[in-house]
């Protein structure tokens, strides 16, 4: 399998044929994506004390722009995303990007940590044994999958499913974040401690990070356990943490709270 970097003629190409579909579809707008922000990749040296700080921006909040608009530039930035070759070793071994999949302006975005070998291969988040538990919490909540969007810190699957690495998670960041400018979402739940830990700059442990909401660019976030971890082979127990946190959330948001998890 080949993942050679595009020449600027292929690119140039590209673009071209996409603005005419553009602007054969009435269009004249679309808002071009900041590629001068730039997050730095964890610095293994933190301290304890300095790991626990969080990060949120400071800058203005701009306008929504139009439904329509976004969901074009969200189709260009999965585009983007899968001619990406910045991370060598995953440009090379994954099979397909996993961009994300959901409708526009939902009430909750999932964030997990990255592709596995089932996501790898079918291109969409969670579908595998953790992907089946999360279809679960997010039914017990009232939800239906598809009326809410699920994607990752990474949209390549690492080698073996090892944990992803901070410069790439650092490439990817720039990604994610256009894509939870374009969804937005009212509320976003992180799963698991390496989602948690890249998507709020933290060192902190999921177990001290969860059962309270934090900030992202003005979206209220809470941290969970990963669905993976719950499965029958780790930390079943944990379950009840998990709903507990759920049920916060749909508090937060307004709904209906059911007595009991599933």
């Amino acid at each position: 399998m080949s993942f050679g970097r595009p020449s600027r003629d292929d690119i140039a190409g590209q673009l071209q044929q996409h603005i005419e579909r553009v602007r054969a579809a009435g269009i004249d707008w679309v808002p071009a994506p900041d590629r001068t922000r730039r997050f730095p990749a964890f610095d293994e040296s933190d301290s304890a004390g300095q790991s626990e700080s969080l990060f949120s921006a400071v800058e203005p909040v701009a306008p929504v722009p139009a439904l329509a608009d976004r969901r074009i530039a969200l189709a260009v930035l999965a585009e983007e995303v899968r001619g990406c070759t910045a991370c060598g070793e995953l440009a090379s071994t994954r099979t397909q990007t996993v961009f994300g999949v959901g409708p526009m302006d939902v009430e909750v975005c999932f964030i997990g940590e990255a592709p596995g070998a089932d996501e790898d291969r079918q291109g969409e988040p969670f579908v595998g044994a953790a992907g089946q538990l999360l279809n679960r919490i997010i039914s017990a909540c009232g939800f239906r999958r598809e009326e809410v969007y699920i994607c990752n810190i990474l949209k390549c699957r690492p080698p073996g499913n090892r944990a992803p690495k901070p410069d790439e998670a650092a490439n990817c960041r720039p990604f994610l974040d256009r894509q939870l400018e374009l969804i937005h979402p009212r509320f976003v739940c992180c799963l698991g401690a390496t989602a948690t830990q890249y998507l709020l700059q933290t060192r902190a442990p999921i177990g001290k990070m969860r059962g309270r909401f934090y900030s992202y660019n003005d979206i209220p976030v809470i941290c969970t356990y990963h669905p993976a971890s719950l499965l029958p082979s780790r930390s079943p127990e944990n379950k009840k943490l998990v709903w507990d946190d759920m049920k916060m959330l749909l508090a937060k948001m307004g709904r209906p709270v059911p007595q009991a998890g599933k």
